[in-house]
């Protein structure tokens, strides 16, 4: 017997191995095509540049303040202290002992370097990468919130809720998510921190505004997918649990809504993937993500060819490994 999904295989081996060497054919055949397209063009590639944006060695200096000289070097393990005076004043610095640059009793004038250290940084190409994961996680989860309550007030008796939620499926799904964030940052954003700022409380960063956009846009969406998941379940459900003593609220949490949550995953693996690829709207509000970072790089190091396909390269790899493990999820979910 098929599993469910999988379509069976009327034609032998040989058919489906021949397909297989064209689909290969066909992408061999697209990166060579690629590959003559870059000699081609007047583009001078400088892949070698492309790792110092993920990490690189940084050089961190200690410099001299004061005019004096360098009265002792204390070395205690792997830490040194520099004792610097002169003009009745005394600076100490603290550093590693490796790096030391001086001597004791060398004369010192101000901007001299009394020591160096090498540390390894995350290039910036990584943090923006960071920031996209971390704003998409929090708006998926907020996403999920909202529409699971907005799909159920959806399908509601109660006409307030059911209006309300209508209401705001409507608006949001009728209106760009580029207008959202200005709405968000520039409008709801300046009355949330100008009220915060008059009463003495700490502002709001913007990046909490960029998630609330991506959350309430997501969370218009799972909302129909919910509704829709639910009432596909047949009626008989309900039916039975209503007759086994569960109220509609019991009904609901233990037998429709776990059904309907196992068929909505897939439309949701979709939007959680196309959640990640519009996080790169936020760097319109100055919000470093992967796509913003990126273009700040092309700036300054003109290079826009590598790193843009850099870019698009680690929005694969996310979108990639959310999809697979979605996918991972639903076959879990399907065997139980």
């Amino acid at each position: 017997m098929a599993l469910p999904g999988k379509i069976p295989r009327a034609r032998g081996r040989g058919y489906y191995y021949l397909w297989v060497g064209v689909f290969f054919v066909i992408v061999i055949g697209l990166i060579s095509m690629l590959s003559y397209a870059t000699q081609k063009i007047d583009y001078t590639w400088r892949w070698y540049r492309i790792p110092q944006y993920f990490v690189y060695h940084d050089k961190v200096e200690y410099v001299a303040e004061i005019d004096g000289e360098v009265e002792r070097i204390d070395r205690k393990g792997e830490t040194a202290t520099v004792v610097v005076s002169g003009l009745g004043l005394t600076e100490t610095y603290e550093m590693p002992a490796a790096g030391v640059q001086v001597d004791k009793g060398q004369r010192i004038y101000p901007g001299d370097i009394l020591g160096i250290h090498g540390r390894w940084r995350v290039g910036i190409l990584i943090q923006g990468l960071w920031l996209t994961l971390k704003v998409s996680a929090i708006a998926i989860v907020f996403g999920i919130l909202i529409g699971l309550f907005a799909g159920l007030f959806r399908i509601s008796d109660n006409p307030a809720l059911k209006w309300s939620a209508v209401t705001y499926i409507e608006l949001i799904r009728g209106s760009p998510l580029l207008v959202q964030i200005f709405i968000w940052y520039f409008v709801l954003g300046t009355l949330i921190n100008s009220l915060l700022a008059k009463g003495g409380i700490v502002q709001v960063p913007p990046l909490w505004f960029g998630v609330a956009a991506l959350a309430t846009f997501t969370g218009a969406y799972v909302a129909e997918m919910v509704r829709a998941g639910i009432q596909s379940i047949h009626r008989g459900q309900t039916e039975a649990s209503r007759s086994l003593g569960m109220n509609y609220f019991q009904s609901m949490r233990y037998v429709i809504v776990p059904q309907a949550l196992r068929r909505i995953i897939p439309p949701l693996a979709g939007q959680f993937i196309s959640l990640i690829k519009d996080s790169s709207l936020l760097g319109i509000i100055a919000i470093r993500e992967l796509t913003k970072a990126t273009r700040e790089v092309v700036t300054t190091s003109l290079q826009p060819f590598e790193l843009w396909f850099i870019c698009a390269l680690l929005y694969l790899v996310l979108t990639f490994s959310l999809s697979m493990l979605l996918q991972y999820v639903e076959r879990r979910t399907l065997a139980k």
